[in-house]
């Protein structure tokens, strides 16, 4: 019987193919950049996931500092570890479609500047957990240290609205033609399947290597007869 986890998996690659072909194929190119445009449906649910996956870890960090259950630090080294990954991606995704839009392949815009920061900041987390040796230390140090991280996920967010930027304002759909609402959210299903199974493997790999790494239980004690 396969975990639950690989049935989502599966459900995602599944809708993502689907997505992706309803994206480039099926969806009308996007009135002003044309075909272009169609990276707005790889490059937008993929910059909502990052920040998702960074909300997910927080959760988990928080989870810890209350209760100090390793279940809870698995799923911040987890979601960590997956948004730095989606992290890229949403930078390497922005590049490409800004080269063909605004004539660059980078510029220190607001929302570019603050999604690194984001990234790096997590990435230090990443590098305070591999440097620590104790469990208990390692999954306290690493939880403050989401949390101080966390509060570059809704500066980046919000860095559209609260500075003057070349980098579009979030779409709604009232913004957005039918088709292409369509075709958006069902790339953010395949994303959101895909997030579930990566975040759920890593915390299996997570958990077991902690149950690796524990020490071994110790005999019992002799029984002392008189």
């Amino acid at each position: 019987m396969p975990k639950w986890e690989h049935i989502a998996g599966l459900l995602g690659l599944i809708t993502l193919i689907v997505g992706h072909y309803l994206g480039l194929f099926w969806a009308p190119p996007e009135r002003m950049m044309g075909d272009v445009g169609r990276l707005f449906y790889v490059h937008v649910p993929v910059a909502m996931f990052a920040m998702l996956v960074f909300c997910v870890a927080f959760v988990g960090a928080l989870g810890y500092l209350l209760t100090s259950r390793m279940e809870a630090d698995w799923l911040n080294e987890a979601a960590i570890e997956v948004g730095v990954v989606m992290n890229v991606l949403l930078l390497m995704l922005g590049s490409i479609w800004g080269k063909p839009t605004w004539g660059v392949w980078w510029t220190w815009d607001p929302r570019l500047t603050s999604a690194t920061v984001m990234l790096l900041t997590f990435v230090g987390v990443i590098l305070l957990r591999q440097a620590t040796q104790s469990p208990e230390k390692r999954a306290t140090w690493s939880a403050v240290a989401t949390v101080l991280a966390f509060v570059n996920v809704p500066v980046t967010y919000m860095s559209v609205k609260w500075w003057r930027s070349i980098h579009q304002m979030q779409s709604t759909p009232e913004t957005v033609s039918e088709p292409m609402v369509f075709v958006f959210r069902v790339n953010l299903l395949a994303m959101a399947l895909l997030m579930t199974w990566f975040i759920a493997r890593r915390w299996r790999i997570a958990k077991h290597r902690a149950m690796a790494e524990a020490p071994a239980p110790l005999p019992p004690a002799p029984q002392v007869t008189s």
